[in-house]
């Protein structure tokens, strides 16, 4: 069989094409791997995992010692 030139540029385009898809698929699923990789990071304060409740962790935070009335205490999760 006798390939002609419009044959072989048809199956050099197709195999172009289909390499592109793969390289971008490929791509689109690291990029999705990287994005969910299920971890995420707290800024929270060092020494507060220790403590042995809240009011224990909260008591050494700066932005808490103006708070005046301490019967009535808020605590944000």
């Amino acid at each position: 069989m006798a390939w002609t030139t419009m044959d072989i540029a048809i199956m050099a385009g197709v195999i172009t094409a289909v390499a592109f898809f793969l390289v971008g698929l490929l791509l689109l699923i690291l990029h999705y791997m990287y994005r969910h990789k299920g971890t995420y990071r707290t800024h929270e304060d060092k020494g507060t995992e220790f403590a042995e409740s809240a009011d224990a962790a909260l008591q050494g935070d700066p932005s808490l010692q103006d708070a005046g009335d301490s019967s009535r205490k808020e605590y944000f999760i």
